[in-house]
């Protein structure tokens, strides 16, 4: 299948740094970049067809990147080391600090997409796995392959199929496709949207995210997201951060020498007072209190 991307791309104060290399296969197009981006650098992406993005080198205290333009502006999430981003869903990103960066693009026709991947999963499991985004920061086999594809990107000397076979194994490493047939709890969410969930949130110094930035980590829709995250945990999406964050303050307060009031500024809350609150909501005790109890123990 001939194909051509027909990605929409504007970019400020993102240059490469030597001539991009790319190369065009059966019904994919694999481009790789070595690029650098300035101080407050900004990107728009949105294409019709799915598309990964691997990065060679870790950008995710560098690029902060979000599915709506006025959340990029307010801050974003850090820019993760492997991405899948579904067809039609656009992505900002903003680079906090001047950066050097080497990725992969690759852009797969999704019937393509389709015809390798449903023999195997069905029909109905292969387009549900090409509408859920994914975000991973470490995965050392993608990376290995990653660097597979670059080298044959820039020094092309095999027959073609061998890159089209490293695009297929990274795509199947990446995307979200539940092991065995029997991985997704009946109704909710997957473990594997819970691992995603939960890394987006630990990436997070206050470990804070709105339900919308949640179901938008996941791929679904922040109504339908509550309602099978309650299904999924027993908690709402809200009940289930605050615990989060408790927990991140426990060990704050049992490994560092932080105040109580250090530690609520780290986490978000509005003060030592709200901090030690709902602290004691979830734990019984108050932090200070806690935080004794663990060196009497």
């Amino acid at each position: 299948m001939s194909y051509l991307h027909r990605m929409t791309c504007r970019t400020e104060g993102i240059r490469a740094t030597v001539p991009v290399r790319w190369r065009g296969l059966d019904g994919m197009v694999g481009v790789f970049w070595q690029a650098e981006g300035q101080a407050g650098a900004k990107g728009y992406y949105l294409s019709p067809d799915p598309r990964i993005v691997l990065f060679l080198n870790d950008v995710s205290s560098h690029i902060l990147v979000s599915n709506r333009d006025n959340a990029i502006a307010a801050g974003g999430r850090p820019m993760m080391r492997a991405i899948y981003v579904p067809a039609g869903v656009p992505l900002w990103s903003r680079f906090t600090g001047g950066h050097r960066f080497a990725h992969l693009d690759l852009h797969i026709h999704r019937d393509r997409l389709l015809r390798f991947l449903s023999p195997p999963l069905g029909a109905s499991d292969a387009l549900s796995a090409l509408r859920r985004p994914v975000e991973v920061q470490d995965a050392p086999a993608l990376a290995t392959l990653a660097g597979l594809l670059a080298d044959e990107l820039s020094r092309p000397g095999r027959h073609p199929l061998f890159a089209e076979s490293l695009i297929g194994s990274i795509a199947t490493g990446l995307l979200d496709i539940p092991a065995g047939g029997g991985d997704r709890v009946s109704g909710g969410l997957t473990p594997a949207q819970m691992r995603r969930l939960t890394a987006a949130l630990k990436a997070r110094a206050d470990r804070r995210m709105t339900v919308a930035d949640m179901a938008a980590t996941v791929g679904l829709s922040e109504s339908w997201f509550a309602a099978v995250f309650k299904q999924t945990t027993g908690q709402t999406p809200l009940q289930w951060q605050l615990a989060q964050r408790i927990a991140r303050a426990q060990r704050m307060l049992a490994e560092s020498a932080l105040t109580v009031a250090d530690v609520a500024a780290q986490l978000g809350f509005s003060d030592q007072a709200h901090l030690t609150r709902v602290f004691r909501q979830i734990t019984g005790e108050t932090p200070a209190a806690w935080r004794r109890m663990q060196a009497a123990g």
